[in-house]
């Protein structure tokens, strides 16, 4: 350990030399040299000057210590000016954190994320973290807002030395990958590998292979963000562990990627790079890995798997376990996050080598430091090490040696949290504190318990446990659970919970009632596969109808379709269950733009509802009939079945059906061209809406007053109405209303001459229905065209393409911000 290096509160400051390959083919060797020389003299001076320590120098590249903010601040900003004047422009990235000082150096999440903070810059760029910000002062610094950087850690405000206007930074954009719960440790030189290998052309399908608990997703995720400079398409994760039918892995990836007419018609010729984690037990699908590849020349696959996939063009790379070193300052650093004064010694190098250096096993065993020594844990291996030749014997060594470390681990466990442990084995992405109170009698301390001893996991509200423990779980289940009873009480729960939803799906809280049905999508499925085995028709059937709002908003409108479409299939029940089911079908394939399917759909639905003596469903049957009669352009028919509907649902006191008749005739006589007419239409749907208090209807109204403003050309009454309906879709986060709004907001900046305006608009509405599947209605497609035909002429063909990316490349939030601008 060296005794100058600052402890405590250390400020750390790299820097790199921007474009030193090139400057060295201006300049040429001699001269290059020099300017090398005179840039570290400069850097060297101002560190020196401000107590700054040399920690390591690599090429030309410095690591800096400084014991306070401010000094660093000032170091680099003599730095820049004395490196104005010469040829070589450096980027620089300061971090303020209290890392541990081992006797190899700095140990800690600070170094690297300082490092990355400099990797993100441009020469002649000074980038400061939030913490050395807030040490330092924010008098001479720009905020640059939040990024999130390749080591993948959540996104980190950064600020920038002085007011100089430089590119946008190197972060990752475009991407779903993860945010890790710890730091990606070592692996620096299998990092360097896997990412050699995603550059490279000849390599489009890479799959790490191993056992589980190597690491392979940890290694995958740090390799694809790494990536990301490559990929100006996106990087995106697909995860495939909650998967069992291989044919929904394309259809998981469109979901991932926003897809709305096709994975490879989404990603086309875009450089783009796909994830899939977990494929080995979906296999069957690596045929269409290829068939995807092929239909996209840009596009790389990276995939994790413990077998390789033995497809054509596929490159394998079997994941080592750690370096022996590594497995130590791993150990160590996992240990330390539970106990902080932990300092090891020579038997956790002996644990290492006894745990075969696999990173799961590790962090299981390093989690039992608050108890137990690390002899202590070596003795406690040493009793169990019989049970590595337990299993299989054509099982890896390794997957052997982390089911003798899981098993170690659990008996451990009190006999409440074995049961316990066992149980959760039942959920699919995890568990609320709530479902596993009601699902498995579950109770906090011994979640907690379990948590603390690595056997299961806690974020975002939810405790899950990773994919191989859970495996081992399962196998437990049987032990002490009647495995049925357990997956009807799991199905009962969150068929409760879906119907609890389901009348929130349209209000004020629609919003917080769709991120809670997201976050447990993944139990709704199991609980419809476990449904459909034990053969209880009426509850599939209700659970779908429950859920078909939820797939509808939120954008599953496929695989929303599909469950109805088979639940339907699989149970002939003849009850009002199955009317809610066909509603769902039909709607879903309505939205999909498949209009004849759906009429067929409302047929049969309007069938049953008449033979079940329903005239609540047979007065919303027949506006599904008209919906789809107008989407295959029979107007007449659709203005039959819409005012048959309308007699119905008012002579019934249905008002809510009777509300969205009269609006569905307000759009046909829009469209005709009566515009007094569906003024008039509108409004009394919207005083109807009102009254039920359907927020999301009254919305719809608005959008509908405002579209019939424009066409009638009141202008700033259609802007007003549509801005404050645009304000609503934000708040409810319903992305279709917000793509009504915008497309009618686009028509008004065409005919007001502002066609730049008009293309952007244009081009974030395809996002937003790539994003959420939602299929142009025929009126829509109809304008759509005749905007772009009138945009292209008025912009020129190159303009107007780099003007709908522009659009395209727009959040749903920096598009409604850019919507409502004056």
């Amino acid at each position: 350990m060296r005794p100058e290096l600052p402890t405590g509160t250390v400020t750390f400051v790299f820097t790199d030399v921007e474009g030193s390959t090139k400057l060295l083919h201006e300049l040429g060797a001699e001269d290059y040299s020099r300017a090398l020389a005179e840039h570290r003299r400069v850097l060297r001076v101002a560190f020196a000057a401000n107590e700054g320590v040399e920690v390591d120098t690599q090429g030309d590249a410095f690591f800096v210590a400084f014991p306070t903010a401010p000094g660093a601040l000032a170091a680099a900003a003599d730095a820049m000016d004395g490196l104005a004047s010469g040829p070589i422009r450096v980027r620089v990235g300061i971090h303020t954190g209290t890392p541990h000082l081992g006797e190899e150096g700095y140990i800690g999440v600070d170094v690297h994320r300082a490092a990355r903070i400099a990797a993100c810059g441009h020469g002649g760029q000074v980038l400061v973290s939030a913490s050395t910000a807030a040490l330092a002062g924010t008098n001479r610094l720009r905020d640059l807002g939040e990024h999130r950087l390749k080591d993948l850690t959540a996104p980190e405000r950064i600020y920038q030395l002085g007011d100089g206007d430089f590119p946008p930074l190197k972060s990752l954009h475009r991407t779903n990958l993860p945010i890790p719960a710890t730091a990606f440790l070592g692996r620096g030189r299998e990092l360097d590998e896997v990412h050699e290998l995603v550059s490279r052309e000849d390599v489009r399908l890479l799959t790490l292979t191993g056992p589980g608990g190597t690491g392979k997703t940890r290694l995958a995720l740090q390799a694809a963000a790494a990536a990301s400079d490559r990929h100006p398409g996106g990087v995106f994760w697909v995860p495939l562990a909650p998967l069992r039918d291989p044919a929904l892995v394309l259809e998981t990836a469109g979901q991932a990627v926003g897809a709305r007419n096709g994975l490879a018609e989404h990603i086309s010729e875009t450089a783009t790079l796909l994830l899939f984690d977990n494929f080995e037990h979906v296999v069957e699908a690596a045929d269409d890995l290829s068939g995807l590849l092929a239909a996209c020349p840009r596009l790389n696959l990276l995939v994790t798997s413990r077998e390789p996939l033995h497809v054509t063009g596929e490159q394998e790379y079997p994941v080592p376990s750690l370096a022996r070193q590594e497995s130590v300052d791993f150990f160590a650093a996992r240990a330390r996050a539970v106990k902080p004064d932990f300092g090891g010694d020579e038997a956790v190098a002996e644990i290492c080598r006894r745990l075969d250096g696999l990173p799961l096993a590790l962090e299981l065993a390093a989690a039992r430091v608050k108890a137990l020594s690390p002899p202590q844990i070596l003795e406690r291996l040493e009793q169990r090490l019989p049970l590595l030749t337990g299993g299989a014997r054509d099982a890896p060594e390794r997957q052997r040696t982390l089911r003798a470390t899981i098993e170690w681990s659990y008996e451990l466990l009190t006999d409440t949290e074995k049961l316990l442990f066992a149980r959760l084995a039942g959920f699919r992405g995890g568990s609320t504190l709530e479902a596993a109170e009601e699902v498995v009698e579950a109770n906090l301390d011994p979640l907690q318990s379990l948590v603390d001893k690595s056997l299961l996991r806690y974020s975002a509200a939810r405790f899950w446990m990773l994919e191989t423990i859970g495996e081992y779980a399962t196998e437990r289940l049987e032990q002490f659970e009647d495995v049925e009873a357990l997956r009807r009480r799991h199905a009962e729960y969150f068929l409760r919970l879906a119907e609890e939803a389901e009348p929130h799906l349209t209000g004020a809280q629609q919003a917080t009632w769709l991120e809670r049905l997201e976050a447990e999508h993944d139990n709704f499925r199991l609980s419809l596969d476990s449904l459909r085995h034990a053969g209880l028709g009426a509850e599939e059937l209700e659970l779908v109808g429950a859920l078909m709002r939820f797939w509808y908003v939120h954008g599953h409108l496929r695989e929303g379709r599909s469950r109805c479409e088979e639940a339907l299939a699989a149970h002939d029940d003849q009850s009002r269950p199955r009317l809610k089911a066909l509603f769902g079908a039909g709607l879903l394939a309505h939205r999909l733009g498949d209009y004849r399917g759906a009429y067929a759909l409302s047929e049969e639905r309007l069938a049953l509802a008449r033979r079940l003596d329903d005239a609540e469903g047979v007065a919303s049957s027949l506006i599904g009939l008209g919906m789809n009669a107008h989407g295959l352009g029979d107007y007449e028919q659709a203005a039959a079945a819409f005012t048959e509907g309308a007699a119905l649902a008012r002579a019934g006191g249905y008002s809510w059906i009777l509300a969205v008749a009269i609006s569905n005739l307000a759009d046909l006589a829009l469209e005709q061209g009566d515009y007094a007419q569906a003024r008039a239409r509108v409004d009394e749907s919207l005083g109807l809406f009102r009254e039920l208090g359907d927020e999301r209807k009254i919305v719809e109204s608005l959008v509908g007053l405002g579209i019939v403003a424009s066409r009638e050309g009141s202008r700033d009454e259609a802007e007003a109405l549509l801005c404050e309906s645009l304000e609503y879709a934000e708040a409810l986060v319903d992305k279709e209303l917000a793509i009504w709004s915008l497309g009618e907001l686009a028509a008004l900046a065409v005919s007001g001459g502002d066609a730049e305006r008009a293309a952007r608009l244009l081009g974030a509405i395809e996002t937003l229905r790539e994003e959420t599947g939602h299929a142009a209605q025929p009126d829509e497609r109809r304008m759509d065209e005749q905007m772009r035909s009138a945009l292209a002429s008025e912009l020129g063909e190159e303009h107007f393409a780099a003007a709908l990316r522009i659009g395209r490349g727009m959040t749903f939030e920096q598009t409604v911000a850019y919507a409502l601008q004056s």
